[in-house]
């Protein structure tokens, strides 16, 4: 059966559109201008320029500009979308014009045709409520996507925060749990001084929570809107106070402390905020990939790595070799993590990439900081569920690896300085045997005496040789 058409006209002429469609004809041109990644837009950007457009005709309304009957349609519609309801209707590729224009206008699109049709009217005919003069009344892309982005990343934010700070709780709860469960510190992946696993996985969830404190601190930044620059931040066709009203109620809608630009221009010139963003995600995924690469060290073996820790067997690990159990979920993290440095990376680029009152590189710009956020979010998410939690230590294991390090060596600098404790290290090294036993050998102190000294030196730093 052939698909039913409607042909809407624009600037450029007519053109046809499917007839069941929320969207217009300037989504109808983009969707077969753009056919390029097959991604639709963030569901999380939808809602947060459906709020715009609310939010602009309840202050258009306020100021006498826009009819209260039609204004009332709008948030209607919007509050739809807002909702969940037809973000089916948002099918311009990610890759798409400059800024964001085919995007603002296919929202304008859903919205002016909802709101028709609840007035009486039909799809396609744009009366009484026209996607440019009301829907979008006193805005422009250039000011709409730059506060779409931003509202968007802070609508995931909080998501991000929870998985970082869910992970933290996990390593801490082992890291309680393992306080006193000695093992061998490593350091340039050599023996180093005895420390305690406890230890170790604390300094996992500090480290986590520090990079979560470090992304709340760009909330401020992502409520500053340009919304009220309208076209190259002049402020045109906007009634007056609108840059402030309107964020008042954009504060309202979000619940977040949004607030007009000191200067609107600099907020569609300028990505700076976004970058800091997408700069703490990158230190975030730094951290996370070095963590992750730790427990698949610490899990390696089981019989010929160190094999301290036993991550939860989630799924066979070989198509070859039976009974083989890999670190899955650790592995994933690490993938997730570098997919994430190159969304950065990307970011980086278009955030340079803007030239004199508008950055044009701003859908691509968003695309790769949601999927950053979101990989991340539920990344982390599935490592703690899967990989930490269910997580096992051979503390006998540790123990063992512990007491035969050559780095026990250095607890003999206070007794008998650091040349006679490199000899015995390199001893140690040489015959294969022990450092415990070379002291008692040479009658430094008893193997119970030394194990003491190692315990104590682990959990509290304490070295002080026994009296004799």
């Amino acid at each position: 059966m052939s698909k039913k058409f409607r042909t809407e006209k624009d600037t450029l002429g007519e053109y046809p559109v499917p007839a069941d469609a929320w969207y217009g004809i300037q989504t109808a041109r983009a969707v077969e201008n753009f056919p390029i990644s097959g991604r639709r837009p963030d569901a999380d950007f939808i809602t947060a320029h459906a709020r715009i457009k609310r939010a602009a005709a309840a202050v258009n309304q306020s100021a006498g500009a826009l009819e209260p009957r039609l204004a009332q349609a709008i948030v209607e519609a919007a509050d739809a979308i807002i909702a969940g309801q037809y973000h089916a209707e948002f099918v311009v590729d990610r890759f798409q014009a400059g800024a964001g224009t085919s995007h603002n206008m296919n929202t304008n699109e859903v919205i002016a045709n909802l709101a028709n049709v609840a007035l009486g009217g039909k799809q396609g005919e744009y009366k009484p409520v026209h996607p440019n003069d009301h829907v979008n009344m006193g805005q422009s892309t250039n000011d709409t996507i730059p506060t779409a982005i931003r509202l968007a990343a802070l609508a995931k934010l909080p998501r991000l925060l929870e998985a970082a700070n869910r992970m933290a709780d996990a390593y801490d709860a082992i890291a309680r749990d393992e306080a006193n469960t000695v093992k061998s510190g490593r350091t340039h992946l050599q023996d180093a001084v005895p420390t305690t696993l406890g230890r170790e996985f604390g300094a996992y969830a500090w480290i986590l929570r520090r990079s979560a404190h470090q992304l709340r601190a760009t909330i401020p930044l992502l409520c500053e809107t340009g919304l009220g620059g309208s076209a190259a931040g002049t402020g045109l066709n906007t009634v007056p106070g609108y840059a402030s009203h309107i964020a008042g109620e954009l504060a309202r809608l979000t619940g977040e402390p949004v607030r007009a630009a000191d200067d609107l221009a600099a907020q569609m010139q300028s990505m700076h905020d976004l970058q800091q963003l997408s700069g703490a995600i990158r230190a975030l995924a730094l951290e996370l990939t070095r963590i992750a690469n730790d427990m698949r060290l610490l899990a390696s073996g089981p019989r010929t790595g160190f094999a301290e820790i036993e991550l939860p067997a989630v799924q066979p690990g070989s198509s070859i070799m039976p009974g083989k159990v890999n670190p899955v979920m650790f592995e994933m993290l690490n993938q997730v993590c570098y997919q994430v440095l190159g969304q950065d990376h990307a970011i980086a680029m278009m955030t340079q990439a803007g030239q004199l009152e508008l950055n044009v590189m701003m859908p691509a710009l968003g695309s790769a900081l949601f999927d950053a956020m979101d990989w991340l979010t539920q990344a982390m998410n599935a490592a703690t569920e899967k990989g930490l939690r269910g997580l096992k230590v051979d503390r006998a294991r540790c123990r063992e690896l512990a007491h035969t390090s050559v780095g026990l060596a250095t607890l003999l600098n206070t007794s008998i300085g650091y040349s006679a404790a490199a000899e015995v290290a390199k001893e140690s090294e040489r015959s294969g045997r022990a450092v415990r036993d070379i002291v008692a050998e040479k009658g430094l102190m008893s193997i119970e005496e030394f194990d003491r000294l190692v315990e104590r030196a682990a959990i509290d730093g304490n070295i002080s040789p026994p009296r004799r």
